[in-house]
């Protein structure tokens, strides 16, 4: 007769909590500090006089080239670990910010921005979603918002801490404190990282070890590779739906800041508005990545797609500083929700066989459409000297992002390995 043991009977400490926990403070730094660019648009603007498209045209190359180089990190993170990726990824993204406290014309600004930080920060969180996928069969969604809702943390803290910083200061030394603040934080939490507790004699959470465990039947080493998943209707189809969601997101969390300026809020005041889009994004992380535990990720997708595009057409007629906040509750709920399903979407429609380098891709597509959203609401601005169309076409694109989301189809399988016969 054959044992049989679930990870969550051993009577023992899971050390998959700590990848969690190391992951989220990673996001939260990290990223945190990659949405404060909205609080430094404006000082940066004052002293060089560049317009607001050349400006967010800085960070759409930032997430253009960090899209593209989270296929490298995915992959990257497949063959040697998270631990190597993140420490030199780190670095990196701390060196970038260091940079940034340097600049002295355009070409620098988009140097350090759309390389160096996108270089860097591109190793995060691609590497630390798969990571976490491979370690959760159970709790999965849940676990994976917990990571990411290290976003929602950061937007809280890091854009009004680099508020206080900038005008207790200078904007110079606000960027060299956060460089010096990632590096530290994330080359540290880095050390405890571990690709998959395959390597390690232990089995994903949740999941019930039988016999001797053959390694071949590793939720590790099933599902698709790349080149069949691309071959799929549903990889070009999520790709879709989540470039809309792109398009839209970093439209909003580039010109929102400076946009509550516009309509009389103090500099202070704009800043909360990120604070409160990072609380409710911190909610919408664990409360969708719950609910996808118990449904699965393709009907939460769509009503998040469908509440952030309703939401968007509210914000292109919104004429006062209040209903500015209001927007911010909801889009940091639907927009934090969307972000765990990344990575719950590939794992449970391609399986985990190549996860990172299929999940790099899905978030390039992200990045591409984040590139173009900025730009296009910026240049808006410029030529109409308003809002109103930009943020309507953001609300469009994220409706046709639904629409994508509706024709994928629910995954055969529920082991998140859709056609693991094909593998055998």
């Amino acid at each position: 007769m054959r044992n049989t043991v679930s990870t969550e009977s051993r009577g023992k400490f899971f050390y998959g909590y700590v990848i969690v926990i190391a992951s989220f403070l990673i996001m939260a730094v990290s990223s945190g500090a990659i949405y404060s660019f909205s609080v430094f648009f404006e000082p940066l603007q004052t002293q060089f006089g560049w317009s607001r498209a050349v400006t967010s045209g800085a960070f759409s190359a930032f997430v253009v080239l960090n899209g593209v180089m989270a296929i490298g990190a995915g992959r990257l993170n497949d063959r040697f670990g998270p631990r190597i990726v993140l420490t030199i990824s780190g670095l990196v993204l701390g060196l970038g910010f260091v940079f940034m406290s340097r600049i002295t014309a355009v070409w620098q600004l988009y140097l350090a921005y759309g390389l160096a930080i996108a270089a860097g920060f591109s190793g995060a969180p691609v590497p630390l979603m798969s990571t976490v996928a491979r370690w959760f069969q159970h709790r999965r969604g849940l676990m994976t918002g917990i990571v990411m809702a290290g976003t929602g943390i950061g937007t809280m803290v890091m854009p009004p801490f680099a508020n206080w910083l900038v005008y207790r200061s200078d904007w110079r030394t606000s960027y060299l404190v956060f460089g010096l603040m990632l590096m530290a934080v994330i080359l540290l939490a880095a050390q405890f990282m571990r690709r998959d507790p395959a390597k390690h004699g232990l089995l994903p959470f949740g999941m019930v070890e039988s016999g001797a465990g053959r390694e071949a039947g590793h939720p590790a080493h099933q599902g698709l590779l790349l080149s069949e998943a691309v071959r799929t209707r549903q990889f070009w189809l999520l790709c879709l739906a989540l470039m809309g969601f792109g398009y839209a997101l970093q439209s909003v969390m580039v010109h929102i800041v400076i946009h509550g300026r516009g309509l009389g809020l103090t500099p202070a005041s704009a800043a909360t508005i990120m604070t409160m889009i990072g609380a409710m994004g911190f909610a919408g992380r664990i409360g969708v990545g719950h609910i996808a535990d118990r449904s699965g990720a393709r009907q939460p997708l769509i009503l998040v797609l469908c509440a952030l595009s309703l939401s968007l057409f509210g914000l292109a007629f919104v004429a006062e500083s209040w209903a500015v906040r209001v927007f911010a509750v909801l889009f940091g709920f639907v927009y934090g929700g969307t972000v765990p399903l990344f990575s719950y979407s590939v794992a449970e429609q391609f399986g985990l066989r190549a996860h990172g380098v299929i999940l790099g891709i899905v978030t390039c597509c992200v990045g591409i459409g984040s590139a173009v959203g900025p730009i296009v609401t910026g240049y808006g601005y410029d030529r109409l000297g308003t809002y109103t169309l930009s943020f309507a076409i953001c609300g469009a694109v994220t409706a046709l992002s639904t629409l994508c989301a509706l024709l994928v189809r629910t995954p055969t399988s529920n082991t998140g390995s859709p056609s693991a016969s094909s593998d055998r």
